[in-house]
């Protein structure tokens, strides 16, 4: 049974960083794409990062680049996602993902093979 669970969320103030880890179990997932996306509040939906198979490309959404950094450990089936410079519009619901990085960078979650539950951040002002 394949499982993404995410863990890392929590209260903090702008300005703070988290860092988010996200652990896949089930199976390996050293060959495909993984990712975060997250949903606000009465928002869509939002593509935040994605890292490739390899580890060696990173993507992110225009809202956070320079801000988050992603990472992936292959032999752990772990990805991380490093929040630094919060700001409360940051605040929403992070999921981890397992899919094709050009479909997250469209932004297309319905095709994500995988989701986790997600994990609640929130910053304040």
């Amino acid at each position: 049974q394949v499982q993404l669970v995410e863990s890392g969320g929590g209260l903090v103030q702008a300005g703070d960083s988290l860092r988010l880890t996200c652990a896949a179990s089930g199976r390996s997932f050293s060959n495909d794409g993984m990712g975060w996306f997250r949903q606000r509040a009465g928002k869509e939906r939002e593509f935040v990062a994605g890292v490739s198979w390899s580890g060696s490309s990173t993507f992110y959404g225009d809202s956070v680049k320079g801000r988050f950094s992603i990472s992936r450990d292959r032999a752990k089936n772990t990805v991380y996602l490093q929040m630094n410079s919060l700001k409360p519009i940051d605040t929403a619901v992070y999921y981890c993902v397992v899919g094709s990085i050009a479909r997250m960078l469209a932004g297309d979650g319905d095709a994500m093979e995988y989701w986790g539950k997600g994990t609640l951040v929130t910053v304040s002002s």
